[in-house]
């Protein structure tokens, strides 16, 4: 499809008191997202990678139409906006020329053999790099038990550069999840400093699940007690603690081998 053809679609929106603009706003809130089951996204990379997931991009909104997407599924409502209504839209001080509206994923009863959990991590840098980082580590899914940080809020969607479409993010009470987990034979490691193994201590599993928790206070006591084993990454300097998804990264890719 010409990007031309696409053109007798498009709405243009030029006041930022239009009620779509509004309405996209608030999707900066998670109290909206979760009300209307989308999330907002920001820039090239992340509208690229939205498109090649089918089914997830609601609405394009650009800020001119050089930035159509030349191949545009013309099913996909697509709004032209004014530099004014892009911005009351956009969080980032300098936006890219593109957003995207998108559905949350349905989540898929796929078989999980390799998991993240992630207990009350707060940061949403942190957590969109532990997404990033599964992904890139062939990880089943993430799993995000109470108090972990928004997956969907804008810094994470962010970090995590769209990952968010390639891997399953699911949302559990991990002392139940841990359960099932067990139940099913899943090889359970958290991560611990105190009655923990160095890493490099456990070979690579076909199927595990490695628990990280919160920058400060670590993973829940309780969580821990149902483990099979806790791990740690040595540190050799003098600094105090690795932060949390670095610690991620290096254990996922070895328990993964």
């Amino acid at each position: 499809m010409k990007k031309g053809e696409h053109r007798n679609k498009v709405k243009r929106i030029d006041s930022a008191k239009n009620q779509k603009v509004k309405d996209w706003k608030k999707l900066h809130t998670k109290k909206e997202r979760l009300k209307t089951n989308t999330f907002l996204i920001e820039g090239e990379h992340l509208a690229e990678e939205a498109l090649k997931s089918k089914g997830t991009v609601k609405e394009i909104l650009v800020k001119d139409e050089s930035a159509i997407p030349a191949d545009l599924d013309m099913s996909i409502p697509c709004y032209v906006l004014s530099e004014d209504a892009f911005s009351a839209v956009t969080e980032t001080e300098t936006p890219q020329r593109i957003a995207a509206v998108c559905h949350m994923p349905e989540e898929k009863p796929d078989p999980l053999k390799r998991l993240l959990l992630i207990d009350a991590v707060q940061d949403p840098g942190n957590l969109g790099t532990m997404i990033r980082t599964a992904d890139a580590a062939g990880i089943d899914a993430v799993v995000l038990g109470d108090g972990t940080a928004d997956p969907y809020s804008g810094k994470t969607l962010r970090s995590a550069q769209g990952s968010h479409f390639h891997i399953p993010i699911l949302k559990r009470p991990l002392d139940e999840f841990i359960d099932e987990l067990k139940s099913q034979g899943v090889a359970i490691y958290g991560t611990a400093l105190e009655n923990g193994a160095v890493y490099q201590s456990v070979k690579p599993e076909e199927s595990f699940a490695l628990i990280v928790g919160n920058e400060g206070a670590g993973v829940d006591a309780g969580l821990l007690q149902k483990t099979d084993l806790n791990l740690y990454v040595p540190l050799y300097g003098q600094a105090e603690s690795l932060n949390v998804a670095v610690a991620a990264a290096i254990l996922v890719y070895h328990l993964r081998g």
